[in-house]
């Protein structure tokens, strides 16, 4: 790793970017940078290259823009590294879509158009509401209409536009009654004023407008925090790698790289594909599961696209195209947590289906009983555009997609990763947890055994054929072993592999006392040791203080399981489970009435993680248990689980809160406005107030 800046300590303003020079433009990442000292120092080691014609630090994406005069960032990188500061190379395309907001940038300005248009119509209202003259009086409602029209023109553009299409379309939704209150709060306005009348609203509109605006664009963040991951696991895909071709080295695009070709890496640079290793390396897998420590891999290791090279080069062959990698499908996976739809997110469909014809009628009944009453047209038009204004369902709308993108993105940062639309509600039911024992709660290690020949070979292409954490330990012991030819390889989930081996049945089976290895002319019981994974000694109790119960299940023996049991705080054990046991152990809790989480990694496992009403495996589970799991964590630390289930019964509480708040909103204002008690600029404001505070409520934080 590479030193600390030492000017880190001397807080500067950044300063402003550059122009752009015309050249090949690279990005790079700085991770450690903290202080305009280290943009000083970054520009000045990368401005000393020949080649290189700018370079920009941004401090706050702590990200620099160089362009050189020639392709390739290894150049760059190799500069920063001998002036201390660690850099890796971003993906430019990806880089922009990560930058690149420009829904949000288009809210944001229609809201500060909006925002200073509402101010100076409101000083302007403010010397009508004191008393001026007739004369004096148009003149200031024709200045803020002058004002108010053009702004309208511009920011009300998003709401105006959604309703003319629903309309065309022959539907209604929500932006139709938003439409109809500006339009008719303006339009009456200028009427007004026109005709001489004493009731002008411009105030309203642009209001209602305003905060609208700020009400979709906070919506718009908060799900933006979300998206943001997937956005950021993009950036980590460099566009570019160095294939080896016998003696011969040679730039190609990443997106060109086929299985089988070998891939040069220099310390420092980040993996473009999955692959496996040539040789022991020391990986940091920080950007994939947040855990901070390196991790040493073995030779012949999968390593995936997005890791970082520590401390000496590697060369890696390639095991899948880009667009295969494990870092695209933890980008869909990410896309697919952001999407999350609670069963209130269902409700407030429907109730919003039903707002747009619901609140046309009370806008409708608003009037014609006004007129009746006072004789006004322009009083009862009023009444009936606070009517449209107060009952906005914008609170309701925003009630539970607000915090799941929140909680969503907060939970990616932890390592945490959503794969269902509906994880965080179900996990905020669950009542028990059920754990598996190998490679959920424990990781295994097996010491390099001393076999015949045929045997280590045997027993190098049993375990390649098994994902199970023990075959991959026994795998790793028999690294450098040229595996046997096998035939007729199956594996049986809970038993083990089996095989032939010239006409011979050959097995890696569970064993009394661990993996045995079976070949022709006898068997070796293969010493495994296990260890706990980080958190799990403190995870029953953590658990227990959230009031839930934990149960090992496990298809190991009873003096395994229970030895594990009593160091991870674990009273409850089910030892030597077959997979339709577990599966069944799982039905028979929900048949008393409990909302069952199951964690486990294995085929053994697949059974209960799909009736479990939520399951969560490791990032180190199976694609089976993966793909049969609503959560995975990508750290390997198991304190991450008790912080995502308070997470979820945090966030349906919020979910909760958020519709009492829109629900007690509605019954106190909307027969406020229907008595004529609310101006529409009042409404416009009680509404607005109403939405920010469902925003503001779901951003909060749960203590964990």
């Amino acid at each position: 790793m590479t030193a600390a800046c030492p000017a880190c300590t001397v807080p500067l303003p950044e300063p402003d970017a550059g122009a752009a020079v015309d050249g090949h433009v690279v990005h790079l990442s700085l991770p450690a940078i903290r202080c305009a000292g280290c943009i000083a120092g970054v520009e000045r080691a990368l401005n000393d290259l020949a080649i290189v014609r700018d370079a920009r630090v941004n401090l706050s994406r702590k990200q620099v823009r160089v362009v050189t005069s020639r392709a390739g960032a290894a150049p760059l990188v190799a500069a920063l590294g001998d002036a201390g500061y660690e850099a890796h190379e971003l993906d430019a395309g990806a880089l922009a879509a990560t930058q690149a907001d420009a829904e949000g940038r288009a809210l944001l300005t229609r809201a500060a158009v909006a925002g200073f248009a509402m101010m100076n119509v409101m000083i302007l209202s403010v010397a009508v509401w004191s008393g001026a003259a007739d004369h004096t009086r148009a003149l200031l409602e024709w200045v803020s209409a002058a004002i108010t029209l053009p702004a309208l023109a511009y920011s009300a553009a998003p709401f105006l536009r959604s309703a003319i299409g629903a309309l065309r379309a022959g539907r209604m939704n929500m932006d139709v009654p938003i439409a109809l209150a500006i339009t008719l709060a303006a339009g009456v306005s200028l009427w007004e004023i026109a005709a001489g009348g004493g009731h002008a609203w411009f105030e309203a509109a642009i209001s209602l407008t305003f905060f609208l605006l700020i009400g979709r664009w906070l919506d718009h963040r908060a799900r933006l925090a979300a998206r943001s991951a997937a956005a950021e696991l993009a950036a980590l895909e460099i566009p570019r790698a160095t294939v080896l071709e016998g003696e011969d080295r040679r730039e190609m695009a990443v997106a060109d790289l086929m299985p089988g070709m070998r891939i040069a890496l220099a310390p420092g640079a980040r993996v473009p594909v999955d692959g496996t290793s040539e040789s022991a390396a020391e990986m940091d897998r920080s950007a994939l599961t947040g855990e901070a420590e390196t991790t040493l891999v073995p030779a012949g290791a999968r390593i995936c696209a997005g890791e970082i090279v520590v401390g000496r080069p590697l060369v890696l062959r390639a095991t899948a195209r880009a667009e295969d990698s494990t870092l695209r499908r933890l980008m869909s996976l990410v896309e697919t947590a952001e999407g999350a739809r609670h069963r209130y997110a269902a409700r407030a469909d429907r109730v919003a289906a039903l707002y747009a014809p619901v609140v046309h009628i009370l806008a409708a009944a608003a009037f014609a009983g006004w007129w009746w009453a006072s004789g006004s047209i322009p009083f009862a038009i009023g009444v009936a555009t606070a009517v449209l204004i107060i009952t906005c369902p914008c609170a309701l709308a925003l009630a539970a997609p607000a915090v799941g993108a929140a909680v969503s993105g907060r939970l990616f940062r932890r390592g945490v990763l959503l794969t269902s639309p509906t994880a965080l509600e179900r996990l905020a039911q669950i009542d028990i947890v059920l754990i598996d024992k190998t490679g959920t709660l424990t990781t295994g290690c097996v010491p390099r055994p001393d076999l015949p020949d045929d045997a280590a070979a045997i027993g190098a292409a049993l375990s390649a054929a098994s994902d199970h954490p023990v075959a991959r330990a026994v795998a790793a012991a028999l690294d450098g072993v040229a595996p046997a030819r096998l035939t007729d390889i199956r594996e049986v989930p809970g038993q083990g592999v089996f095989a032939e081996w010239n006409g011979q049945p050959v097995s890696l089976a569970r064993g009394p006392d661990g993996p045995r290895l079976t070949w022709p002319d006898g068997h070796a019981d293969l010493a495994a040791t296990e260890t706990l994974r980080g958190g799990a000694e403190t995870l029953a109790r953590d658990l227990a203080d959230l009031g839930l119960p934990t149960e090992m299940v496990t298809g190991d023996t009873v003096e395994r399981a229970d030895r594990v049991a009593r160091s991870a705080g674990i009273t409850t054990v089910h030892a030597g489970l077959t997979p339709e046991q577990k599966l069944g152990l799982v039905q028979e809790h929900q048949r008393a009435g409990r909302k069952v989480l199951m964690l486990g990694d294995g085929l053994n496992d697949a059974g209960a993680l799909t009736a479990a009403d939520a399951s969560v495996s490791p990032a180190s589970a199976l694609d089976a248990a993966r793909s049969a799991s609503d959560v995975v964590l990508l750290a390997r630390d198991l304190g991450t689980l008790p912080r995502l289930l308070a997470e979820a019964r945090g966030a349906d509480v919020r979910v909760r809160q958020n519709f009492g708040l829109a629900i007690a909103y509605n019954l106190v204002a909307v027969p406020v406005a229907l008595a004529g008690l609310a101006t529409p600029l009042i409404a416009a404001i009680a509404m607005s107030t109403s939405s920010l505070t469902v925003v503001l409520n779901a951003l909060r934080k749960v203590r964990t």
